[in-house]
């Protein structure tokens, strides 16, 4: 296991990831277009493996899913750094860009494909996914 730390542009929100990424895919969902104006990069984690300080104000949305996503950005700044799911609380999305060391990472999938505008730069070595993959699922102990 990697610690991770990462920070919001101005710096006033830090936080500690404590468990390696279960994830890590480039987003062409349309709210991460929105977001970034472009695709995201971002990484799935263990909820409580995060650990922030700082204050984090909060905008909670219903996605195409159906499920209510709650993104997390710093006051200050409007860096956004975290997503929750609903449908999966047991798991945070941290974007890959605020880590302290990003390419201490590597995306292995483009996921939400189908939404990707016809310019989008999609790397040919990573797995394409039309829309949201599955959820990771947890590592299973030895035998």
């Amino acid at each position: 296991m990697t610690q991770r730390t990462g920070q919001c542009l101005c710096g006033a929100v830090r936080f500690t990831l404590a468990a390696d990424p279960l994830a890590s895919r480039v987003c062409w969902c349309k709210d991460c277009q929105h977001i970034a104006s472009n695709g995201t990069v971002n990484i799935m984690v263990p909820t409580d493996s995060l650990t922030c300080s700082g204050e984090l104000s909060e905008f909670v949305s219903t996605a195409a899913s159906g499920n209510e996503i709650k993104r997390r950005f710093c006051t200050r700044c409007g860096s956004h750094l975290f997503a929750n799911s609903s449908a999966r609380p047991q798991f945070t999305v941290v974007r890959a860009g605020t880590l302290d060391d990003p390419s201490s990472i590597r995306p292995t999938a483009n996921i939400w494909t189908s939404s990707a505008p016809a310019w989008a730069c999609l790397d040919s070595s990573l797995e394409r996914v039309e829309q949201q993959p599955a959820p990771p699922q947890p590592a299973k102990p030895p035998a």
